[in-house]
């Protein structure tokens, strides 16, 4: 590389060759050319956002790092059109456009010469004298290349209100053509809709369109904002008017009064609901109208399955010698009540007891369809009962349309025995449409561990049903002999009590003390990758980390990136794509974090990456029931990568063996009893938890909040009639 003698540069003009680095706060290394000059690494937060293939201008200055050597630390950023031919032929066969790629590209050039780009901008149709291009593949390259002209200005726009350009892609992909109206005439619009817009990014956006401090609209938003906020982070169905209020006042530093009016108009537009407390019929809380409107909806359709009367063929139970009094109670439920919950904690007997039920009604000659939320869950259950389990999302979308008149048509959903296992991670949508979907006279059974984690997303059903007397249900508690002797299921048992394990632990169970956070995060990873693979004779896909948070030395994202650059490396020659601060390789480790029906994928599935292809701007994965599935580089922040994920995500699923970091950072605010207690029962064979002793010990005795909902207090009047 020849470096130019003056340490500080204006306008140099240079293309991006390859992204080495995207960090979290969008601190970015990449490798640059320009003429000259070959192969020379620049960095920093202002080249947020490029991409290989783009040509850039900037402004900066050469600094020496200790480990990576000389380095231009840029300070200014502007995107150009490439003007010579090597830039214009690494810019179309960088996948930027959709539709070329390396060898077409230079076609492309090698026949227009400087004036391919004028000329794909002005004469489009003049491709076509390009060999391999005909009238589909010039289309597309027409359609491509005006999106990314449109991108392109996005981002323009976004940098001049100080808002990062990554999110210029989300937003074309929302709104298209009209994304510049949109992000221009009412930017509130985006929150909600594009994947990474909350309230401060729009509402600086807003500001610095004009938009009043004051403005009803700015103060409305800010109100649905605080609600969906309380929904995503905190599990939250309603929040009580007096903490929505100052909420809301703080975050747009406005007078209460002024919010207090805008709910009320919220409340008359129909887009909030405001009633009386489920727990103080003299204090009012406010719903947002979707949350409010799934947990009416929940409450009646549980009410009315459990006022059905049976449709199974006969409840007389079939006696099991394996059976202890308790599983016995449990089977005879699960058959004569049309609505019943089955909890207990891990060697107890759930599974068992289960696959006797089901077996019963089968012999009796009724019908029984398992499910469970994730996949993993449902592989699981199928293995232990010996018959076919299905996720409630493909139970649900194997409803066929009914006929005119008719409620119900033949469905896995209309079983005399619908099962639903993991039961805690049952969120208010999904319940719903769960419920929905089940005829009167069908069983209900909800199976799972009141004691882990509530759901993902808002509600607390699983919990909210065993606090309404009504609804028959046996919790099993003895813990069978086979399972006495693991050190997990002791650790699992003591932390439920709100008891220390013992420490360092036997039999399944271990704690590894260090106090440094990015100590711990290398001992994980060392024990991830090498220790525990070598000593147990087995692949590194057997050994999951799971994390407690998702920020720090030793949360999912730093954690994982580790983990990726030891378990799958960029490779020379091998294409790779970068969204955001995640770079994506064949072989990856990925989970879906958003339900996509179109797709047929959900989230907490986990699948490999299987292609990475620029051209087509496509990453294709393999889920781990064997299901091929696209997705646009646009679509991205629908994947996230599953090397260490957190313990929420991993809820329904069981792995050979858990490694875990145990940090007090930033407070440690995610430690708490529910977490430890999921986290150490998703290992079947060995967790080994690496941190400080403070930190256990604080998750050990630390509750969690309690989430607000009315469900309980629903179906309790619904009952009582």
């Amino acid at each position: 590389m020849t470096v130019l003698a003056q340490p500080y540069l204006t306008d140099l003009e240079a293309s991006v060759e390859q992204l080495v680095y995207v960090r979290e706060d969008e601190y970015t290394v990449a490798r640059m050319s320009a003429e000259g000059m070959t192969g020379f690494v620049a960095s920093g937060r202002a080249l947020a956002g490029v991409q290989p293939g783009e040509t850039l201008r900037l402004d900066g200055e050469w600094d020496e790092h200790p480990r990576h050597g000389s380095r231009l630390v840029v300070r200014r950023c502007e995107r150009v059109v490439p003007s010579t031919v090597r830039a214009i032929t690494l810019y179309l066969g960088s996948g930027l456009i959709r539709g070329i790629g390396p060898r077409l590209a230079h076609a492309v050039v090698s026949h227009f010469g400087q004036e391919t780009l004028t000329v794909i901008d002005t004469e489009p149709e003049r491709l076509l004298e390009v060999v391999n291009i005909g009238a589909a593949r010039q289309a597309q390259i027409v359609q491509a290349w005006a999106e990314q002209k449109e991108v392109a200005a996005l981002m323009v726009v976004l940098q001049g209100f100080g808002i990062s350009p990554l999110l210029a892609a989300k937003i074309y992909q929302v709104y298209g053509d009209g994304s510049r109206d949109v992000l221009l005439s009412d930017p509130y619009r985006l929150i909600g809709q594009v994947r990474g817009i909350a309230f401060h990014t729009a509402d600086r956006i807003a500001l610095r369109s004009g938009v009043p401090e004051h403005s009803p609209q700015r103060i409305r938003a800010a109100i649905l904002d605080r609600l969906e906020v309380a929904a995503a982070r905190d599990g939250h169905c309603f929040l009580p008017l007096p903490a929505l209020v100052a909420a809301a006042a703080s975050l747009v530093e406005q007078e209460e009064d002024l919010i207090r009016q805008a709910v009320d108009a919220l409340a008359a537009e129909r887009r909030v609901v405001a009633e009386a407390s489920p727990a103080d019929p003299d204090q009012t809380v406010v719903y947002a109208k979707e949350q409010h409107g799934r947990e009416v909806a929940l409450a009646a359709h549980l009410a009315r399955l459990c006022l059905a009367r049976s449709t199974l063929p006969l409840r007389a139970f079939v006696e099991d010698e394996g059976l202890d009094e308790d599983q016995r109670a449990a089977v005879n439920l699960a058959l004569t009540s049309t609505v019943s919950v089955l909890t207990g904690g891990p060697g107890c007997g759930k599974s068992h007891t289960l696959k006797v039920i089901a077996a019963t009604v089968r012999a009796m000659g009724g019908t029984v369809t398992l499910t469970a939320p994730t996949g993993k869950a449902a592989k699981r259950l199928s293995e232990l009962t010996g018959l076919p389990a299905m996720t409630v999302h493909r139970m649900l979308a194997q409803q066929p349309e009914p006929e005119e008149g008719a409620l119900f048509q033949q469905s896995p959903a209309e079983a005399d025995l619908v099962v639903v296992d993991e039961a805690s991670m049952l969120d208010l949508q999904l319940a719903t449409r769960l419920t929905a979907a089940i005829p009167a006279g069908s069983h209900l059974l909800l199976v799972g561990d009141s004691d882990q984690l509530p759901s993902i997303g808002p509600g607390n059903v699983l919990a909210d049903l065993l606090r309404v007397e009504e609804i028959p249900r046996i919790r099993l508690s003895r813990v069978f002999r086979q399972a006495q002797d693991s050190g997990i299921v002791q650790a699992a048992h003591r932390i439920r009590a709100g008891e220390l394990p013992a420490l360092p632990g036997r039999g399944g169970f271990w704690f590894e003390e260090l106090d440094d956070p990015d100590q711990v995060a290398e001992r994980v990873v060392h024990l991830a990758t090498e220790a525990i693979p070598r000593k147990q004779n087995i692949g590194a896909d057997q050994v999951q980390v799971l994390c407690p948070m998702r920020k720090g030395a030793a949360g999912t994202a730093e954690l994982g990136r580790r983990l990726q650059e030891r378990l799958n490396p960029a490779r020379e020659g091998a294409a790779e794509h970068w969204s955001g601060p995640s770079v994506f390789r064949a072989g990856d480790r990925v989970m879906p974090i958003r339900n996509n029906y179109d797709k047929g994928v959900f989230n907490g599935e986990t699948a490999t990456v299987t292609a990475v292809n620029p051209q087509d701007r496509l990453i294709e994965i393999r889920t781990d029931d064997g299901q091929s599935v696209e997705y646009t580089f646009g679509e991205l922040d629908e994947l996230t990568h599953a090397y260490a994920i957190s313990v929420h995500r991993s809820q329904g699923s069981e792995y050979p063996f858990v490694v875990a970091p145990i940090v007090a950072e930033a407070g440690g605010v995610m430690l708490r009893r529910r977490l430890l207690y999921t986290l150490v029962t998703r290992a079947k064979a060995w967790v080994v938890l690496v941190g400080r002793r403070e930190a256990l010990e604080l998750a050990v005795h630390r509750l969690g909040h309690r989430r607000n909902t009315g469900l309980a207090l629903r179906l309790t009047l619904s009952l009582k009639g």
